[in-house]
């Protein structure tokens, strides 16, 4: 499984049970991706069989327990067009001042999952990086992948979107998930 492009990715996973907060992997900044080979490979497509399984926007490496710098998304843009990919070694930035908006909006995470609050972020992101195969990438977006990358590139840098709520939002926030942590097994999703 060498080089594979996203549509091959999306078949060939096998879903593994995703890391909760608290866990030091999602509190660290990841390791760069250097290695793009089968072993990437073989990641990116547990990645999205676990993103699938989970009914998720995007998953960072560190939510399955991998220490690397490396993201995939599936979800709309701002036009509604479904878009599925790999950033390896990311960085987010919003777009220029002219074109900068927050927006309020509630937002979940596959590692604290049945729980979301209200977090404001830029509407428009571009994110840089690399995909699967190494080669430099720019994404610019809004609508849920804006965010995603927004969030994602978070997770790389051992940010879970948590941290950027006010202690009062955060405490709820886990009040919110108790009331349905049952519903998710410690090997949630994988089966």
């Amino acid at each position: 499984m060498k080089f594979m492009p996203v549509s091959e990715l999306l078949r060939l996973g096998t879903p593994r049970p995703i890391v909760r907060w608290g866990a030091s992997v999602l509190h660290t900044q990841a390791r760069p991706v250097a290695d793009f080979g089968s072993d990437l490979q073989r990641l990116l497509a547990d990645m999205f069989a676990t993103n699938t399984a989970a009914d998720g926007a995007g998953l960072a490496a560190q939510q399955i327990g991998v220490d690397l710098a490396v993201f995939i998304y599936d979800c709309s843009d701002e036009t509604g067009s479904r878009r599925t990919g790999v950033v390896c070694n990311p960085s987010v930035e919003p777009t220029d001042r002219n074109h900068r908006r927050l927006i309020d909006f509630g937002e979940g995470c596959l590692s604290l999952p049945g729980a979301y609050a209200d977090l404001a972020r830029p509407e428009f992101s571009i994110c840089r990086g690399q995909d699967q195969y190494g080669d430099p990438l720019e994404l610019r977006a809004g609508g849920t992948l804006g965010r995603c990358l927004q969030h994602e590139t978070d997770h790389v840098n051992g940010i879970v979107f948590g941290d950027k709520l006010s202690a009062r939002n955060r405490k709820q926030l886990y009040r919110d998930h108790e009331v349905v942590a049952d519903r998710y097994r410690t090997d949630w999703p994988a089966r």
